[in-house]
């Protein structure tokens, strides 16, 4: 039988993310399976938790300048020594505006890899040649710079969407997907997109909010476009973690 870690989902944010990112990380094990040349079946997937857990208003947390600005950290912390009590070798964050409380998160808990999506993403771009990207997020990831500092590390540029455009994503986000409007969500995003391959080209387009490659399902407009999903790709780390090599107890 195939040896494989524990690992865990960080989710809530919202919950509909959450889910699909369940989705995802199931898919991603797949490939991993084949892979290596190995059958697909249920015996062989790894054990995973998911914390699907109420979370305070990231990007409002971020923007604010009084007391309690802090507040999606502690149900985060909550949430990750479940998943750690449960066994979790590696947990993934299924939000990207969360990621501004990874280095707390991970510090807190040093035995668990906290995976942080924006280097998964910048090294996933960087490794098949990709130098310039566009990123369509929340007001919370702009403004602690997420993607912008992972990217500039990996040498890839980062373009920024304008100030209208940062208000249509916002739009999309809490007016669509959250509440469930999701011809709204498609509307706003898909013309965000749209606006940002016209003005760079074959630049990749980054949906750096789990929110925004759910409104844009199903969305022809924006076919051919070089979208990135931060999801499949966090989602994918997460599986190889998963089936990296396991150190098993020695025989007694």
């Amino acid at each position: 039988m195939l040896a494989t870690h524990t690992v865990g989902i960080l989710g809530g944010m919202g919950p509909a993310a959450g889910a699909d990112f369940a989705r995802l990380f199931v898919e991603a094990c797949a490939g991993q399976l084949r892979a290596r040349g190995l059958p697909v079946r249920d015996q062989a997937f790894p054990e995973h938790w998911i914390a699907q857990v109420p979370v305070p208003d990231r990007s409002g947390a971020l923007e604010s300048t009084v007391l309690g600005g802090h507040q999606p950290l502690e149900p985060m912390l909550q949430a990750l020594g479940r998943l750690a009590a449960l066994g979790s070798r590696a947990v993934a964050i299924a939000c990207n505006t969360a990621h501004a409380w990874h280095g707390t998160l991970q510090a807190r808990f040093p035995q668990i890899e906290v995976l942080h999506v924006a280097r998964e993403v910048a090294a996933h771009l960087a490794a098949r040649g990709v130098r310039d990207a566009a990123l369509m997020a929340t007001e919370g990831t702009y403004r602690v710079g997420l993607y912008e500092q992972a990217m500039a590390a990996a040498g890839i540029a980062c373009h920024l969407p304008r100030a209208d455009e940062r208000l249509l994503l916002m739009r999309g986000i809490y007016e669509g997907v959250k509440a469930g409007d999701m011809a709204l969500a498609r509307a706003c995003f898909g013309q965000v997109a749209r606006q940002l391959a016209e003005r760079h080209g074959p630049a990749a387009l980054v949906m750096g909010c789990t929110e925004i490659p759910l409104g844009l399902q199903g969305d022809a407009a924006t076919k051919g476009l070089p979208l990135l999903d931060p999801a499949r790709v966090l989602a994918g780390a997460l599986a190889a973690r998963a089936y990296s090599e396991v150190q098993l107890p020695m025989a007694a």
